[in-house]
């Protein structure tokens, strides 16, 4: 079976500077999903779908494949991430290559690990699904959350004012680390989050969100936390 792994990482960041390839706890972090998912062996092709030459540089460097840039059309800040992956899959079918199976993998996921991209492939053919995407759980209950109306605190949902925590249905939101897809499916929906999509449940000490440089200080605490206990980081 072919299957891609593409990871989507365009050049430049307004609030954290060269964040692709800004160096974490010691090396890029664009190298640490490029190395799980070779370590992997699932993929037939691990490739990196970038706007920069210095990206393209670094990511060649740890074994990843850049057989082409991305389009002035992907590179806006408008693209998608369906678009993105839309392109490179026409791009490889151009050249002659097709996937059953691709995982969209983002460059800011130091967490993936060869073992959780494995545990992934393997859920999507035991449920029988056409995605898996990893999440986690919210560490408070959006159904209790306040909103500021007036300048005062109102409940969102009162109907959930004096629910118990315990009560409440549990909500998840995407763990922002990869998707795995096939490709059938994503060609219908254009979506790397289908209708039958099935999800792959993370501890929150293995998912953070990297959006400023606080999230990157608390990512590398987790990260290094991780390694030190010994424990298994999939």
């Amino acid at each position: 079976m072919a299957r891609a792994a593409i990871i989507t990482a365009r050049g430049g960041s307004k609030r954290i500077p060269g964040k692709n390839i800004r160096p974490f706890l010691g090396k890029p972090i664009l190298s640490y999903p490029i190395e799980a998912a070779k370590k992997s062996g699932l993929f037939s092709t691990v490739m990196v779908s970038t706007d920069s030459e210095e990206i393209a540089d670094i990511a060649k460097s740890y074994g990843a494949e850049v057989p082409f840039l991305r389009s002035a059309k992907t590179s806006s800040d408008f693209a998608t991430t369906a678009d993105v992956i839309e392109e490179v899959l026409e791009r490889y079918q151009a050249l002659g290559q097709t996937f059953s199976e691709f995982v969209c993998l983002y460059p800011t996921a130091p967490f993936v690990t060869a073992e959780r991209l494995t545990e992934a492939v393997q859920l999507l053919g035991e449920k029988g699904a056409d995605a898996v995407v990893p999440v986690v759980r919210f560490s408070f209950p959006p159904q209790r959350g306040f909103v500021v109306r007036d300048g005062l605190l109102a409940y969102q949902y009162p109907a959930y004012q004096k629910a118990r925590s315990q009560d409440l249905t549990p909500l998840y939101h995407d763990a922002g680390q990869f998707y795995l897809v096939r490709t059938k499916a994503f060609e219908k929906e254009h979506t790397v989050v289908p209708s039958r999509c099935v999800p792959l449940i993370l501890p929150e000490t293995q998912v953070q969100d990297i959006d400023n440089e606080t999230d990157w200080e608390i990512a590398e605490i987790k990260y290094a936390r991780l390694q030190k206990s010994g424990r298994e980081q999939a």
